[in-house]
């Protein structure tokens, strides 16, 4: 048991320092989308569910063990949590993957986020009074396929291994391995073998799975969450120890309006994640790869409701008056210039 311990936690660090040096965020994919009409960060989360599918179809096929995780009956709840779940991490300004490397970053005020999550958690049944999600309890289509998609996720993973080593040419050769910002593709890769280990190791198991679980004490005895708590903890390390070595890292002071956004983001996505089930990670990482009906449909409601946020966001400040510039006055005039945060 400690080396499954030692072997999941080390699973769940680099996953972390992956977070952190490829910048995964769905919120910078919308962004992506919308201002520059590009797709390469929204691809490489979708590939990261490629190589968790991968992963879960390849330890099938050895007949390794291993519970899936359940489906659930996609429903109106499903859109409104999606929605919820968007309108959170655009209030927050990263999703709950963005948070974790926003903080290794040295952002602080991401440090409250899971706070709100775990508020979030403990408020949402309270409060919205919904049934539970209906568990369906049915074989993933992965699995029917399982005879095709086997041999055509192992020459995409050539194909992947043959990209990797013809784009190192184009690097540059006086950086440092340890120092290198890895590209969205890469370290979704790193995300999805990293968590299909941790899958395998010690079952069921994201992050906001974690908080939640605190937060309503589904797992019954203490002794339960232990291990959980201590993959938590190395989540973030990872993160930090990726902001450090790549020369993010930069401590920044932390004003209350950045808490409070913060918190309340953390908060809105715990209520959205619940009503899917499943928080971005969970919906990316598990969800899709197993093609469940409700993961796709509640990550398309929170991309939605991110990119009609942001569209909202811009039409407003758009529509506001100019401020005049101010006069000259001789030659000790200076002009200032409005920065938006």
């Amino acid at each position: 048991m400690t080396a499954i311990w030692l072997a999941a936690t080390a699973c769940v660090a680099t996953m972390g320092l992956a977070i952190q040096r490829g910048a995964t965020c769905t919120v910078a994919a919308v962004d992506e989308v919308l201002t520059h009409r590009r797709t390469r960060r929204l691809l490489a989360m979708l590939e990261a569910s490629l190589w968790v599918a991968g992963g879960l179809a390849l330890a099938q096929r050895g007949h390794l063990p291993g519970a899936m995780p359940d489906s659930f009956a996609p429903s109106g709840w499903t859109v409104a949590g999606g929605a919820l779940l968007g309108l959170g991490a655009w209030i927050n300004r990263a999703c709950v993957f963005g948070a974790v490397a926003r903080l290794g970053s040295g952002e602080w005020a991401y440090a409250i986020t899971p706070l709100g999550f775990f508020v979030g958690c403990l408020s949402e049944m309270t409060l919205f009074r919904r049934p539970h999600a209906e568990a369906l309890g049915v074989a993933s289509p992965l699995f029917q396929a399982i005879d095709i998609f086997v041999p055509v996720f192992v020459l995409f993973v050539l194909w992947r291994i043959g990209a990797g080593l013809r784009s190192r040419s184009d690097r540059d050769p006086d950086a440092r391995p340890h120092q290198m910002i890895w590209n969205p593709h890469s370290a979704t890769v790193v995300i999805g073998v990293s968590f299909v280990i941790t899958l395998l190791l010690v079952g069921r198991w994201a992050y906001t799975d974690v908080l939640a679980d605190l937060a309503q004490a589904m797992s019954g005895a203490p002794g339960d969450l232990a291990l959980p708590a201590v993959l938590l903890l190395a989540l973030y390390g990872g993160a930090l120890v990726g902001g450090w070595t790549t020369g993010r890292w930069r401590s920044t002071v932390v004003s209350a309006s950045q808490l409070l956004r913060c918190f309340v983001g953390g908060l809105v996505m715990a209520w959205g994640s619940l009503m899917i089930p499943g928080s971005n990670d969970g919906l990316i990482l598990i969800g899709i790869p197993l093609i469940r009906p409700y993961a796709w449909l509640g990550f398309a409601s929170m991309f939605c409701a991110i990119a009609a946020a942001m569209l909202a966001q811009r039409a407003w400040s758009r529509s506001r008056p100019t401020a005049p510039a101010p006069a000259q006055a001789g030659m000790g005039a200076h002009r200032t210039a409005a920065k938006d945060d």
